[in-house]
């Protein structure tokens, strides 16, 4: 499905409907209206459109007064009066659903992590061990230049046991490492089954593919490992010139375009600076110093992301990081996806970051979303480290936002902009994201 329909405005009708929650009627409408003589690229949209509605429904499931009740019960002497200053202050993802408010799934955790005076009432203990070992790592790699850790992990997938159809032939793509940048000596273990094919290095969402008829009880996996080798360079403006590649500057619809407000929001930023080093910079302190983090729906169902978060102020890892890279390629310069998986010895997750290019360094990262984090933590050493470097924990699988598998899905995606945790699908069907479980395991992560 081509995704640059997203583009097209919904007809005011429908959006209005949308609104105000009104989900059902809203897909007769599309249904009635799909079967009239309209624009193929509309009628593309509408359809699109009705996957998007499922997808709000699982994830806003909480009423006002449940949503009140968990904050009760959760943080001490929490008051109506504050979970209304935190609704006008945008604190929570909320939309109508047939007229009823409802407030997204994680909205408790995402106010723990974005606001600290919350997490101190929380009533369960808050560890903040990682950041203890992003500061040790982040103070050994500027000391040494350099440092490699090795990591092995194992992602797989399994159906639900009451959503199994035994026999029917199953299509399932698992995410792994691309050998590039950072990703030194990489090697699958083993995949269960025997994976059916394995993408080489150029594919830009890299995975194993499995396709096969589906067994009771099956579980799809690949366990691999590599070594991440990350440099740290003190960056000096001074040594910096203007050339660059001529690719990663271009628009992609629906999300990296250059609308009038991005483009005169980014000027805004960069003023008049010339040098591409310091206008980098400058776009990355305004992220970290002005967007909130905050939990999103699954991307499909957001509007163009990039205008999305410069309008909201707030996004998570993925949202910030496409800004970031929208601006800079605004502002002339290149400026592309990193993401996959974020993983130390005690967690695992997905993540998205960036990269940017400055000559005579090459291509450099940007993580806004740590620096955010770093900057409201009034922690200088992460905040400057997380522009120009990455520390030894990440596992890139996608080098490009919004790519195609290969072999391509015939459904839609859950996420057809990112490659983390993996895509299933039957030969002739679609699978709902509720109908199978994922998993990601750390076997060991260790310095080289």
């Amino acid at each position: 499905m081509d995704l640059s329909v997203l583009s097209i405005p919904l007809p005011e009708d429908l959006m209005k409907l949308k609104w105000n929650g009104q989900f059902e009627l809203m897909k007769e409408m599309i249904d009635l209206r799909i079967q009239k003589d309209i624009p193929s690229q509309l009628k593309e949209r509408l359809i699109l459109e009705k996957n998007i509605l499922d997808d709000l429904k699982e994830e806003f499931i909480y009423t006002r007064e449940q949503a009140l009740d968990i904050l009760k019960d959760k943080i001490s002497n929490f008051q109506e009066e504050e979970f209304d200053a935190l609704f006008k202050d945008n604190a929570f993802e909320f939309l109508f659903i047939e007229g009823t408010m409802m407030f997204k799934n994680d909205f408790y955790d995402n106010l723990i992590k974005t606001r600290n005076n919350y997490a101190l009432r929380n009533k369960e203990v808050i560890s903040y061990q990682q950041y203890e070992l992003l500061d040790q790592v982040i103070t050994e790699m500027k000391d040494k230049g350099e440092l490699s850790y090795k990591i092995h992990v194992k992602v797989s997938l399994k159906m639900k046991e009451e959503y199994e159809e035994i026999g029917k032939t199953i299509r399932v793509w698992l995410p792994i490492p691309i050998e590039y940048a950072q990703v030194k000596d990489f090697k699958i273990i083993k995949t269960i089954p025997e994976a059916h094919l394995v993408n080489d290095s150029k594919c830009k969402h890299r995975c194993v593919y499995f396709e096969e008829p589906l067994k009771k009880g099956q579980e799809f996996s690949v366990e691999y490992e590599f070594i991440n080798h990350s440099i740290y360079r003190e960056l000096d403006s001074n040594i910096v010139s203007e050339e660059h590649p001529q690719e990663y500057l271009e628009e992609k619809a629906p999300h990296i375009v250059f609308s009038p407000y991005l483009k005169a929001l980014t000027q805004e930023v960069i003023g008049d600076e010339k040098n591409p080093l310091l206008k980098a910079k400058k776009i990355y302190n305004y992220i970290t110093s002005h967007i909130m983090y905050s939990f999103m729906r699954t991307y499909i169902t957001l509007p163009p992301i990039v205008e999305y978060v410069a309008t909201s102020m707030k996004g998570d890892c993925g949202v910030q990081a496409t800004l970031f890279i929208t601006m800079c390629r605004i502002a002339g310069i290149p400026a592309r996806w990193q993401a996959g998986l974020y993983a130390t010895p005690e967690i695992i997750g997905s993540h998205d970051w960036a990269q940017f290019y400055i000559a005579p360094y090459g291509w450099l990262y940007a993580d806004c979303s740590f620096g955010g984090t770093a900057y409201r933590h009034q922690s200088t050493l992460r905040r400057e480290f997380y522009f120009g470097h990455l520390e030894p924990f990440r596992i890139p699988c996608a080098s490009e936002f919004q790519c195609e598998f290969y072999p391509p899905k015939k459904y839609l995606r859950r996420d057809p902009y990112d490659n983390q945790t993996g895509e299933v699908e039957y030969n002739d069907a679609f699978i709902p994201r509720n109908h199978y479980e994922m998993n990601l395991e750390i076997i060991k992560i260790n310095e080289e």
